[in-house]
């Protein structure tokens, strides 16, 4: 419930401080005195735009605050919960509009966005005017009534949800198959080179060691030549390194037979003979199997030009090459692997598809068993509306039967509100109807119907008396105060048949000090609502015949 409404340096308000009260809240007053810019400053606490222009003139900053008095287990506190504000009994939502354009949100003081503050105002309560008609006549908006009307939110988030998911799988199998065909597109490329990789049956370091290969084969006769001289040096000469050192071992020997001081053994001298002899057998071994082989080396010069244009192509060295085989070999294991995921993700798609279809069906079951009881609904109040001979009609778009199902976000149906206001023609679609008056009807009956089964605790009428008058307009009071048994209702009317359904009644008054022009609201006790009444019925010149009949109303109007 709105309790308690604060708004300052809006438009022709200076400041006003009123309080609301439970059941059906009645605003009058004179043509332009103001009322529509009270429900455009509480139209900013449902999130809608602001605009510089709504700041009183002379100041810079324009404030509307509001205290809503919440139920235990209110929806709205459960959307605060999950955005981690805390909230027990009592919302104060405020907005602040700022010519510098640094306007602000505040939620029970904290700082909250403007999509927060629409979310959580939604359900918190609901303007029902000009935009509320254009609402009626918005056919893609009569699937969300009617799902509202029947209760139909637990099927309709389930079937959302699965059609969520089901959307992701079919994204997830268009980017499959896009890969598929992107690398379906490669593959033989790919096929092509990992064979001519495999054919060569490459090994790392294969060109080093080929390379140094070639390069003894280009040298054989200069290493035998050096190998040979070597061995004869030291070992094939009558005076070689060897035989040199064995002459050297017996004067060491002769000496030390002589003089024991020598500091030299001649096995110190034995220890180098050996192993110049094991190099000199070495040599003699290694010139023995060196030989021209110049077929060899025809094959190694071939070898390493078909390693120098494997690297040329993959990768610079033979590591790249092989690294590209590997690369190779994962992206077609891969096509393998895509094409069999591929496969499972069609198939999820239509288990997917399948379930979602059967939740679809059953939520357009229960649409259709919910359209006959909106419109028997419907029907009945407009009749208490002096439309005894109205025919509403759901009327359901897309028959499902022997036709493909199309499925979108709120299911396979697509509805559209029909009337007939008149015995004898046949229902059209509500933005087809010419009548305000009828139209406005529609709107308050819908909003009754809906007010008994939806969440939102708080409804506003602006001028839902547009085209009506009389006896329709006294039914329209009535049926006001019907929908404000279950919401608190806010009305702003011209017509004093309305205005005396009231159980609180408010006066706008515009006046003029100082040269500056202001709204004001005023409550009225029960001493003045009979002159208030009697202003709408008469104006300003009041009679006792006027405010006899004011009275009349009240009373009449407190007797239902």
């Amino acid at each position: 419930m709105l309790s308690q409404l604060k708004i300052r340096n809006f438009a022709l308000i200076d400041t006003l401080d009123i309080s609301f009260g439970e059941g059906l809240n009645i605003l009058t007053g004179e043509t332009g005195a103001g009322k529509s810019i009270i429900v455009g400053a509480i139209g900013l606490l449902l999130g809608d735009r602001a605009s510089t222009e709504d700041i009183r003139s002379g100041t810079e900053a324009a404030e509307v605050e509001a205290l809503f008095e919440l139920d235990k287990g209110d929806i709205v506190q459960d959307k605060l919960a999950q955005a981690g504000l805390d909230c027990a009994e009592e919302l104060v939502i405020r907005r602040v509009i700022s010519r510098s354009g640094k306007n602000r949100v505040y939620i029970n003081g904290n700082l909250a966005t403007l999509n927060l503050l629409a979310k959580v105002s939604e359900s918190l309560m609901n303007i029902c005017g000009q935009r509320e008609h254009s609402i009626l006549l918005d056919a893609d908006r009569h699937l969300d009534m009617l799902d509202s009307f029947g209760r139909l939110d637990s099927l309709r988030s389930e079937y959302s949800g699965m059609f969520s998911a089901w959307q992701d799988l079919q994204l997830k199998f268009a980017e499959l198959a896009e890969t598929k065909k992107r690398r379906s597109e490669q593959e033989e490329l790919a096929r092509f080179q990992l064979s001519e990789i495999r054919s060569a049956k490459i090994t790392l370091q294969e060109d080093d060691l080929l390379e140094a290969r070639r390069g003894i084969l280009l040298s054989v006769q200069k290493l035998m030549d050096a190998a040979g001289l070597a061995h004869e040096l030291l070992y094939d000469r009558e005076e070689s390194v060897l035989a040199s050192l064995k002459n050297v071992i017996s004067c060491v020997r002769e000496i030390r037979k002589i003089d024991k001081s020598l500091n030299l053994s001649e096995s110190e001298l034995e220890a180098h003979y050996y192993p110049l002899e094991e190099a000199a057998f070495t040599l003699r071994d290694y010139a023995r199997h060196l030989a021209p082989d110049p077929e060899r080396l025809i094959e190694i010069e071939d070898r390493l030009e078909v390693l120098k244009r494997l690297k040329k192509k993959y990768g610079g060295t033979l590591e790249g090459v092989l690294k590209k085989k590997e690369k190779l070999e994962k992206a077609l294991t891969d096509l393998s692997c895509l094409e069999e995921d591929l496969e499972r993700t069609k198939s999820t798609v239509r288990d997917a598809e399948l379930q979602m279809e059967d939740i679809a069906r059953k939520l357009s079951s229960a649409r259709r068993q919910t359209a006959t009881r909106l419109e028997q609904a419907i029907e009945e109040e407009l009749r208490s509306l002096r439309m005894e001979e109205a025919v509403f009609k759901v009327i359901f778009i897309n028959e499902i039967e022997n036709r493909d199902l199309f499925f979108n976000s709120r299911g396979i149906d697509r509805v559209e509100f029909y009337l007939s206001a008149n015995a004898g023609e046949e229902p059209k679609p509500l933005n087809r109807i010419a009548s305000g008056g009828e139209l406005s009807r529609i709107v308050l009956v819908m909003k009754k119907v809906l007010a008994e089964v939806g969440d939102v605790g708080i409804i506003i009428f602006d001028e839902v008396d547009s085209g009506i008058g009389g006896e329709t307009a006294d039914r329209v009071g009535n049926k006001l105060r019907d929908v404000a048994r279950h919401s608190q209702v806010l009305c702003i009317t011209h017509l004093p048949q309305i205005a005396c359904y009231g159980d609180r009644h408010y006066q706008v008054v515009k006046t003029a000090d100082n040269f500056r022009t202001t709204t004001r609201i005023q409550p009225l006790s029960e001493e003045d609502r009979p002159r208030e009444i009697a202003r709408m019925l008469g104006g300003r010149e009041q009679t006792e015949i006027t405010k006899r009949h004011a009275r009349e109303m009240l009373e009449r109007a407190a007797g239902r």
